[in-house]
């Protein structure tokens, strides 16, 4: 039986439908990343298979229960990681992790021996007595990854979990999430990052105008979707140079002051540049960012 079952999903607010037919099917003890632009609907699908938000169609079936029918039930073994901090600053460390238990209906004799583990976990050892106002940024977000755990959930929904942290505390909690799936635990996660999505998850989708528009694992996606090869050149003169590279490479694209040349052989591309000793270039292989820009287009979304 799978984790969460999805078929035919659809909400509308007003006239603008935001999640429309969308099938997902997450494994136990996956992965699972679900990436899109803003306004794409990721954040609409995570509240409708919580149960928080009433699909207009479709079908939702979370650990087994049927959502929204059995939405409490399912929701009483899930962990979720909001896309922003919500702890409470009149409470210490340990007491957010304690009254966040009680919404699960455990006592705090039962709560009091976890949360030394949950904060060892989180990198938050001897800190259980800190407000939340002495903590760092980095360390908020993974004392909320560490209230997720309280209730010991079979599966985590988890929106961006790591926007606006430094690198030292995003790879700190990428080691986490890791430890999270060798565990057995399924992971559900958005992220902005596709660095993030490369190194975690199993499995993506990627979402825009409310659908599932790509499914697959990072490499097989990249290896059906675009080139294998990219070459990133910049400088003065550019431009000029532009006419150039769309001769030697199957895709141009401008993006800002920088040319983005695709090729499954950019030796041309490479050979070429000498001519033009004012631009730099990156040689590297193609990523899921690349992917994810060639399907949702370069432009901005607010």
């Amino acid at each position: 039986m799978n984790s969460l079952e999805v078929r035919g999903l659809r909400k509308r607010y007003g006239a603008q439908e935001v999640v429309c037919g969308v099938d997902l099917d997450v494994a136990p003890g996956e992965c699972f990343g679900l990436l899109g632009p803003n306004g794409a609907g990721k954040t609409t699908t995570l509240r409708l298979c919580l149960g928080l938000a009433d699909p207009d169609a479709g079908e939702i079936r979370l650990l087994g229960n049927e959502v929204p029918a059995r939405a409490r039930e399912a929701r009483a073994r899930v962990g979720v990681v909001p896309q922003f901090d919500n702890l409470d600053p009149d409470f210490s460390v340990a007491e957010n992790l304690t009254v966040y238990g009680r919404y699960f209906g455990l006592k705090d004799r039962d709560i009091a021996p976890r949360i030394p583990q949950l904060l060892e976990f989180a990198g938050l050892a001897g800190r259980a007595g800190s407000k939340i106002q002495t903590l760092s940024g980095g360390m908020k977000r993974r004392l909320t990854l560490a209230r997720a755990l309280v209730n010991d959930p079979q599966l985590l929904f988890m929106d961006e979990p790591t926007t606006g942290l430094d690198p030292q505390a995003r790879h700190l909690i990428w080691e986490r999430l890791r430890r999270l799936t060798q565990e057995g635990r399924t992971l559900i996660l958005t992220t902005h990052f596709m660095e993030e999505a490369e190194r975690l998850c199993g499995r993506v989708a990627i979402m825009d105008h409310g659908r599932i528009i790509a499914q697959g694992t990072p490499r097989e996606l990249i290896a059906r979707h675009i080139e294998s090869q990219v070459v990133e050149v910049h400088g003065p003169g550019v431009e000029a140079w532009i006419a150039d590279a769309k001769m030697l490479s199957l895709r141009t694209e401008l993006a800002g002051e920088t040319v983005f040349c695709y090729a499954d052989n950019v030796e041309p591309v490479i050979a070429n540049l000498p001519s033009y000793p004012d631009l730099v270039y990156l040689h590297r292989p193609a990523n899921l960012e690349d992917l994810f820009l060639k399907l949702t287009g370069r432009d901005l979304r607010d």
